[in-house]
This record gives C-alpha cells, sequence and structure tokens, in this order.
C-alpha cells in the first residue's frame, strides 16, 4: 500500500533515491566497495541513467580514492563526467541538486587523483578550467575550494569582504599583520558550526590576549528556520539573531556578510577555518570542524613566530 501510494504521488523514485545514496555511503562506510557498486548497477537497471544514479556513482569514485585506488576512482570520475554532460544538454544543472552534487563530486575526485600523482600545477589548471566553466553555477564555491585545499596554504591571505556586517566592525586583513588570525566561515543553519563555537570560544580565552583575533564571515542562504523564504533583510536579522543567541561566547566577533567572501575562500562546506600568521599568509585552510587539540598547538606555534 506505502509503494502504491508513493508512485501515485510521484515519490517512488525519490524515496529510492534516499535510499540509493543512503545505503551506497552505508557500504563505503564499511568498506565494502563491491556492495555500493552493486547498488547503483541495480538502479541504473531499473530507472536508467538519472541524477540520483550519478550521485550514486559519483559516491563510488570518492569510497575508491579513500580506499586509495586511483585508477578506479579516475575511471568513476570520467564516467560521472561524461554521463553528466549528456544529461546537460537537455537541462540546467541546477534544476535540482543531485546532479550538481554528483559532477561536482567527479571534478573534485580527477583533481585529488592528479594531485596524488605528483600532477599538483596540472590539477590546478584543471581545476581552474572548471571554475571558468561553472563560475556561475551551484558548484562554483566546490571548485574553489578544491583549488584552495591544493595551493591556498602558504599564500598571502584574501582579502575578506566587509562592507555590510554584524557586531564590532570588522577589520582589514592588511591592518592585523603582527596578529595571528583565524577566519571561521559559517552558515545560520549549520549544526557543525554551532559545536565549533565553545572550540573558538575556548581559544579566544587563552589566546586572544596574546595576538589571536577571530573574525566569523558569513553569507546569505535566501532563508531562515526551516527553509522560510524570507526577504535579504530578514534574512539579515535572522542571522543576527542566530549569532547573538547560538555565538553569544563569541560575543563581539565581527561578522562580514559577503557572498564574495564565500567564494573566494571556497565555503561550499560550513564551517570552513582558516588560519593566517603574522605575516598574512595562509597557514592552514580546513573545510569542516577541528577541535581544540588541533587548532591550540597550531595557533601557539604562529604566536610564537
Amino acid at each position: 500500500m506505502k509503494g502504491k501510494l508513493l508512485a501515485v504521488l510521484g515519490l517512488a523514485s525519490l524515496a529510492w533515491a534516499a535510499d540509493l545514496v543512503r545505503d551506497v555511503r552505508a557500504a563505503i562506510n564499511r568498506k565494502d566497495l563491491a556492495t555500493a557498486a552493486r547498488l547503483v548497477e541495480e538502479h541504473r537497471t531499473r530507472h536508467g541513467v538519472n541524477p540520483e544514479m550519478l550521485e550514486g556513482l559519483s559516491w563510488l569514485g570518492r569510497g575508491a580514492l579513500l580506499a586509495g585506488d586511483l585508477d578506479t576512482a579516475e575511471r568513476y570520475a570520467a564516467e560521472v563526467r561524461e554521463l553528466a554532460l549528456e544529461l546537460l544538454k537537455r537541462r540546467p544543472l541546477d534544476q535540482e541538486k543531485r546532479l550538481p552534487i554528483a559532477l561536482g563530486a567527479s571534478i573534485e575526485v580527477q583533481a585529488q587523483v592528479l594531485a596524488r600523482r605528483g600532477a599538483l600545477s596540472e590539477a590546478i589548471a584543471f581545476l581552474q578550467q572548471e571554475l571558468e566553466a561553472w563560475g556561475k553555477t551551484s558548484i562554483r564555491m566546490r571548485i574553489q575550494k578544491n583549488i584552495n585545499l591544493l595551493s591556498l596554504e602558504g599564500k598571502p591571505a584574501p582579502e575578506i569582504e566587509f562592507t555590510e556586517y554584524l557586531g564590532d566592525r570588522p577589520p582589514a586583513l592588511a591592518s592585523l599583520r603582527g596578529k595571528t588570525v583565524l577566519l571561521f566561515l559559517w552558515a545560520h543553519w549549520c549544526k557543525d558550526c554551532k559545536t565549533q563555537a565553545p572550540v573558538l570560544a575556548r581559544l579566544r580565552n587563552e589566546f586572544g590576549g596574546k595576538g589571536l583575533v577571530i573574525i566569523g564571515p558569513t553569507q546569505r542562504y535566501g532563508y531562515a528556520e526551516r527553509g522560510r523564504e524570507v526577504t535579504p533583510e530578514e534574512e539579515l536579522a535572522y542571522i543576527d539573531r542566530v549569532r547573538r543567541e547560538t555565538y553569544a561566547a563569541l560575543d563581539g566577533m565581527p561578522v562580514p556578510v559577503s557572498e564574495k567572501t564565500f567564494q573566494t575562500y571556497g565555503a561550499s562546506t560550513t564551517p570552513t577555518l582558516v588560519l593566517i600568521d603574522r605575516q598574512g599568509i595562509v597557514r592552514l585552510y580546513h573545510p569542516g570542524e577541528m577541535s581544540y587539540e588541533e587548532l591550540a598547538p597550531r595557533i601557539r606555534e604562529l604566536l610564537a613566530g
């Protein structure tokens, strides 16, 4: 009965797709790539090549990369790319969310394969080419993230935009020479960002008097709580409420609100943490959470330097 109801509502394929990606990821987490591949092929047999199947296939590429099987990872990435480009002859990339995820993953895996084979300059050139091709789509920041992962550390930190902000007025990064700076790029909907807050508060309490400055750039996403569509002004007010309530322990942290800054730093993953030394050079670029135990030694080293 449930299956018939899903079919009537047009949700059967969506339910299958959700199960596919969930089950493929679960198999990869168990390091069972054979089962993951079987699940994707079964979906392809039943439903043909569609965005859901391509997202599952893209996870096979990521799984092979994690397992260190570069040839297999490259093969899956190439297959996803070829099939995705064929679908894109008949539809825009951002018509739904799964095809961008699949294509973005294939680009990411291909670049990582090149880098791990020692072809770093070729990997960066490939990503820059893809950024030019897809720079007006939702995968722009994901591609920039991968460029930054391969090339940003050891280079001067790009300036942040701070024409619009919450909390204290943000300083220009150029004005912070002699300080150690931690950028915390976060989103109002991001659970991982909220769990990062106590870590950052502890770091600021311990190192703020010794020269650590924490700045928390964010951006608008077009919605507020539970996906409620809002105006830009309403979203800004909602972000400010989240800032004051959830990040109260970081009271006074400057919060520039800028999509441009997120694009520059490739913050498709939130939180993204960027550690900048006294000379304005990026020493750490990390998409995702980090613990106090991971961050504190890096900060001590830069402050001592």
